[in-house]
């Protein structure tokens, strides 16, 4: 940890101090909605990321200067990029990368405590960080276990299996808190297994449900793939964080790719629930409803990316909403009640659809998927977007989101019935990055910051001072105008930030914290 100094005063309060607070009432109010912490992974349950505060603002931005930095510390050969959001609660941050957990003082960046787990194997990719409900602290191991941790001590209470990494799962999501159920989501390695999401009891760890991404034997929905064996091993991993709106008391998530991989030819039809967001009932574990923004995957994209919940008016009537800027390039609003599509359009280059069909899903091209002699396809497998979190400002009315327009050239390899594995596909050529503000009314871009160069991603922030706060292609946090796409800030971080910075406020001064690399910089006032 180097802590740099500046000409302002923090209060410092110890280690035990902090601590000593109590979590048990106020974590999840405080996950409801977003106010001066960031109790959960987007913030608060709907996925803005989208803080109230203001003290940083356009006319202030200018005075934004580095605080202190922490760069971790770790035994282990790999998984070393701080994928994670961290959280903010009582003056605390924690955070995660594989097999490590660590709470850091929020005011100055001293290590409190760091939870190391011996890993048995598994795929050290990423985590993208913690849940905390009253005194726990809760992650995933990359070999599939749900650890709770004591938020006070760094100590293990209890570990429960989620999954099998002997069958290529793992684990890398951050766990969301409902209630009294703590979601989780897995990932795999593109594989022939079925994803799922399940609930945990936060006392125990006990399993309390599990949801399959796919059909139940006899629903109409398994019509959509040609037979059971392709369905009950047909993908779908759920590996990014959902969104909860409690009043509705409905669970929204994203599912990943259909298996196999690319070559789509022995599984004919959409192949629900693969490629879906769904919206749960988090007490039972039953679908309420799905809507498929990218229906018989070929191209080894997903709708996992962050199901973002708007309260907003469309045609004159106050509706509830979820938009998603999917990776296959387009941009979706449906109303959260119950699924039903108003807007799908594009928001970049694509050309594998032939249109929509009667609910608004796109209609893959055929000529557009894998072939021998390969095809030309946008977006490419990258996606137009991915993982790194998006954010909406209900103080602008826009939906933001890193863009990528590009192509890949997309070929199989086996023409088998029962391909195995990946098809193929030649990722490179030309490409091009932006961060776009898209109206959520309408889907069309409001406006466009291109990239010098392709480069990295990075996650979002907005703020109530009309900021936007994301990392640029190289190693900049950069600080725009949320209205117009200006810049009006940057610094240069020793690497590209690699998920979303995050916004707090302690003692009455607002911090902006973003992880690059193996290290969190964090940022106040002058």
């Amino acid at each position: 940890m180097r802590l740099l100094t500046a000409s302002f005063l923090v209060l410092v309060l110890s280690p035990a101090a902090i601590l000593s607070q109590s979590t048990d009432t106020t974590t999840q109010s405080n996950a409801a909605k977003l106010t001066d912490n960031w109790a959960t992974y987007n913030g608060d349950y709907s996925g803005r990321r989208y803080s109230p505060m203001t003290k940083i603002n356009t006319t202030t931005i200018k005075q934004l200067s580095l605080a202190w930095t922490f760069r971790i510390e770790t035994t282990t050969a790999g998984g070393k990029r701080i994928s994670a959001t961290p959280l903010e609660v009582n003056g605390v941050l924690y955070f995660t990368v594989p097999s490590h957990v660590w709470a850091v003082d929020a005011r100055n960046g001293h290590k409190i405590w760091q939870f190391d787990w011996e890993s048995k194997g598994g795929e050290s990719i990423g985590n993208r960080g913690a849940a905390v409900l009253g005194n726990t602290v809760y992650f995933e191991t990359e070999d599939c276990n749900l650890v709770a941790i004591d938020l006070h001590t760094g100590k293990e209470k209890w570990h429960v299996p989620i999954g099998n990494p002997d069958q290529f799962y793992f684990g890398s999501v951050a766990p969301v808190i409902v209630k009294n159920h703590v979601m989780v989501g897995v990932s795999g390695d593109d594989f022939d297994i079925p994803g799922y999401i399940e609930a945990h009891d936060p006392e125990t760890g006990a399993l309390q449900w599990r949801w399959y991404t796919h059909p139940n034997l006899g629903d109409p929905e398994a019509k959509t793939w040609p037979n059971e064996e392709a369905m009950l091993h047909g993908g779908g991993m759920t590996w990014v964080p959902g969104t909860y709106d409690p009043e509705l008391n409905l669970y929204y998530f994203g599912t990943g790719n259909a298996q196999p991989v690319i070559n789509g030819a022995a599984r004919p039809g959409a192949n629900l629930y693969t490629s879906t967001i769904c919206a749960l009932n988090p007490d039972t574990g039953k679908l309420v409803w799905y809507f498929q923004p990218n229906p018989h995957d070929s191209h080894d994209w997903d709708a996992v990316q962050t199901p973002v919940l708007i309260d907003g008016v469309i045609g004159g009537q106050r509706r509830k909403l979820l938009a998603q800027a999917s990776r296959n390039g387009w941009f979706f609003l449906v109303d959260r009640t119950n699924g039903k599509n108003l807007i799908s359009t594009p928001f970049a280059k694509q050309n594998w659809t032939l249109g929509l069909d009667a609910k608004g899903s796109p209609i893959p091209n055929p000529a557009k998927m894998a072939q021998v002699n390969g095809a030309l396809v946008s977006p490419n497998q990258a996606g137009a977007a991915n993982w790194y979190p998006p954010s909406f400002s209900p103080a602008t009315g826009l939906f933001y989101v890193p863009s990528y327009d590009a192509f890949s050239v997309y070929y199989i390899y086996d023409n088998n019935k029962k391909p195995e594995g990946w098809a193929g596909n030649d990722r490179g050529g030309w490409s091009r990055a932006s961060l776009r503000a898209i109206d959520y009314k309408t889907g069309k871009v409001r406006w466009n910051h291109e990239w010098p160069n392709p480069g990295g991603r990075s996650g979002i922030l907005t703020t109530a001072g009309n900021l936007l706060f994301t990392g640029d292609t190289t190693t900049n946090l950069v600080a725009f105008n949320a209205t117009t796409g200006t810049i009006l800030w940057h610094a240069g971080l020793g690497n590209i930030v690699s998920n979303g910075p995050i916004t707090y406020e302690l003692d009455d001064i607002q911090y902006v914290v973003a992880a690059a690399g193996d290290t969190l910089y964090a940022f106040v006032l002058r």
